[in-house]
């Protein structure tokens, strides 16, 4: 039978249920303001009934209190993780690209590309068709033009800055998730060290979750918690778990009590991608040296927008097929890659880093310090464009050697990022100020002022010197035709037939002394197998003839003689100094004996900024230039803008379902409060109850 006293033991097992349960009631009321805490609640079951040996069988022994657990449904925190990368991500975008839609706005408040354009090539093209030989309009006209080449000097400057801000916000972002991954680190230790014991830690949960929360909105990340089982007994648990953070894909961040560090290193002035880009961009490498792809397709958060802002090409970086490997005078490497894209056969399309950099032959990254554009035409008269990469010393490739192996493999330069940042724009307004610079210059050179021949009027100016670039015509591959190469080929050819008969008849006339240079002719002309053997050699070095006669433009931090309108950028866009010091020497007629007074010339320069024959960018006249970039811009924009407010509204859904589950509700609360405070008074009245009885049964029976 069961003992006298059962009943009171039953009723202080349902006091400490009860005290436990306000207590935890009362635990949740004080956090309902905390960040990321979770709803506890106390876990009970009944007793195990005792067997009393009575008529009924078994008694009931009270209740029994488990564990004080938090209420949380992972689903949802899985689909907050995986929605928070894209708020992250689209966020910065958005953030970004208001700032370079601003920059090229032109609302009437601020001086844009519109404005300023049409203030040359309206108001001053206008001006000075009323007084064509004025030596006065003629400097307004250049003013304007000045105004012109400080607008996109200032929008170029602004660009930098973006890409400064997006490269100095990746290092931040960087430290950041090093510090929540070790954060989590200790967490899982001490996480452990509590439920191993059987308990339940779930502050510290609730804390390690809040840091994932803050690491999903960086970068993309993949949760897996794995049970510790007993070594030698594999089919027990021991309560501990093993916590694994991924990101970027899958690639490992936190292992349990191990953590991975980030670290964000510099790039050499000479390990550049693109032309535009500042010094110092980050890339960033694991804590033992291996390279953390930013731009693996995988990469998510607010990481993969800074990366996209600072580095996004619009898909169109270097890549070509490795025709052949050489050397150069020096006894470098060279390697020669021809390509076929539209951005990279047009020069002024080109972004291509001019300071040196790095290039992936077959899978294996070389440094390189300087490069060379070439166009030939084959046989079908068809253009061939390659690129001559000189491959830097031992010192910056360490072992690694170029080899005739990579013949036939792809090259590469930099990523393929499918998004426009800072580099597109940038490559863009490159584009049109090339091209403009040089149907401008092309149409004042071929005129007159007065009885001098015109000069150019756009030019660069040098970084390291105070001098501007000469941009001779000799370096303009645009100039290039088949008729000019093949026309140069002929020449070389001849010349080096005549360079072999003059040796066959000094030769001749050494070994036949007294002979004259008639009588060395005539004998070639008499013998056939000399003038065969000759023509022989010089089919055989018909590929020489050919190489030389390609139009080069090397680029590179080597090559001093560099001064082609490749070095042209938006950002050191100039005036010549000498049009400047004396703008009467701007032309305006097209003819040497026409009168001073004559426009001819000036009507010419008015056609160039709508006549898409005399100029075209991207399918339009150079008046429209804005609204190429702005359209790119805009739309850019708008769709971060859109997608960032959507991912928002999905995060706001999910946190609310999840809030629903989790969070502490404080009329629910109120509610459990007077449902375990009636519980412990009630148990409380059993046992007032039961002492009663026991104070009659004790004190007072048998007396």
């Amino acid at each position: 039978m069961s003992s006298t006293f059962f009943g009171l033991n039953i009723a202080y097992t349902g006091m400490l249920a009860s005290n436990a349960a306000l207590n935890t009631t009362s635990n949740n009321i004080a956090n309902v303001q905390t960040e990321g805490y979770s709803r506890q609640h106390v876990t009970q079951q009944a007793a195990s009934a005792l067997r009393v040996f009575q008529t009924y069988g078994c008694a009931g022994a009270g209740v029994e209190t488990l564990a004080v657990e938090r209420i949380r449904d992972q689903f949802y925190d899985f689909r907050y993780w995986n929605n928070n990368a894209k708020v992250g991500e689209y966020d910065q975008k958005y953030y970004y690209m208001q700032q370079i839609e601003a920059y090229f706005d032109d609302n009437g408040k601020n001086a844009g590309f519109k404005t300023v354009f049409d203030q040359m090539m309206v108001t001053g093209i206008q001006e000075w068709l009323k007084n064509p030989n004025d030596t006065a309009t003629k400097q307004q006209f250049i003013g304007y033009a000045g105004s012109l080449a400080e607008y996109f000097n200032g929008v170029a400057g602004n660009l930098q800055k973006v890409q400064k801000d997006a490269n100095q916000e990746i290092k931040l972002k960087v430290d950041e998730m090093n510090s929540i991954a070790g954060e989590i680190a200790t967490l899982n230790k001490q996480i452990n060290t509590i439920e191993l014991s059987g308990a339940h830690a779930n502050e510290l949960r609730d804390r390690r979750e809040l840091l994932i929360d803050q690491l999903s909105q960086i970068v993309d990340v993949e949760i897996q918690e794995i049970p510790i089982t007993d070594s030698n007994n594999p089919d027990r648990e021991t309560g501990a778990n093993r916590y694994i953070v991924r990101i970027a894909g899958g690639q490992t961040l936190v292992d349990g009590n191990d953590y991975k560090s980030l670290e964000c290193v510099a790039r050499k002035d000479y390990e550049k991608v693109n032309q535009s880009d500042i010094d110092g961009l980050y890339d960033v490498y694991w804590g033992d040296g291996q390279k953390f792809n930013l731009y693996s397709g995988a990469l998510g958060g607010a990481l993969r927008g800074l990366v996209d802002l600072r580095d996004g090409n619009n898909r169109e970086n270097f890549t070509g097929t490795i025709e052949k490997v050489g050397t150069d005078g020096m006894g470098h490497s060279t390697v020669t890659v021809n390509v076929n894209q539209h951005y990279l056969t047009d020069l002024n399309k080109c972004n291509l880093s001019d300071k040196g950099g790095i290039i992936n032959l077959g899978n294996q990254e070389f440094h390189y310090d300087s490069w060379t554009y070439s166009v030939s035409y084959d046989d079908n008269q068809q253009p061939v464009y390659s690129y001559t990469f000189t491959i830097s010393d031992s010192s910056k490739n360490g072992t690694l050697s170029v080899t005739n192996s990579k013949e036939g493999k792809t090259a590469t330069i930099g990523n393929s990022i499918n998004y426009q940042g800072v580099p597109y724009y940038m490559a863009q307004m490159n584009e049109w100020v090339r091209t403009f610079s040089q149907k401008f210059n092309d149409i004042v050179t071929s005129g007159y002022s007065g009885s001098e021949q015109g000069i150019k009027m756009f030019t660069a100016w040098l970084p390291t010197d105070d001098d501007q670039y000469k941009l001779p015509d000799d370096k303009r591959y645009d100039l290039e035709s088949y008729e000019a190469y093949t026309n140069r080929v002929d020449d070389l050819r001849a010349k080096r037939q005549e360079e072999l008969e003059k040796a066959w008849k000094d030769a001749y006339m050494t070994a036949n002394p007294g002979t004259t240079a008639d009588d060395a002719d005539q004998a070639l002309q008499n013998d056939a197998a000399a003038q065969q053997q000759i023509a022989n050699q010089v089919a055989a070095e018909e590929e020489d003839f050919k190489e030389q006669a390609k139009i080069t433009i090397s680029v590179g931090m080597n090559d001093t003689t560099n001064d082609s309108y490749y070095m042209m950028t938006a950002l050191n866009l100039d005036i010549l100094t000498a049009i400047e010091k004396d703008p009467s020497r701007l032309a305006n007629k097209k003819q040497l004996g026409d009168g001073a007074e004559q426009n001819d010339l000036i009507e010419e320069l008015n056609d160039l900024s709508s006549d898409k024959d005399k100029m075209s960018f991207r399918g339009s006249s150079a008046s429209e230039f804005l609204q190429c970039i702005l359209s790119d811009v805009a739309l850019n924009s708008k769709r971060a803008q859109v997608f960032c407010q959507s991912f928002m509204d999905i995060a706001y859904t999910v946190d609310t379902q999840r809030n629903s589950i989790s969070g502490v509700d404080e009329d629910e609360e109120a509610i459990n409060l007077v449902k375990y405070q009636n519980g412990y008074n009630l148990a409380c009245k059993m046992v007032q109850t039961l002492t009663e009885v026991y104070d009659r049964l004790i004190l007072q029976t048998g007396v």
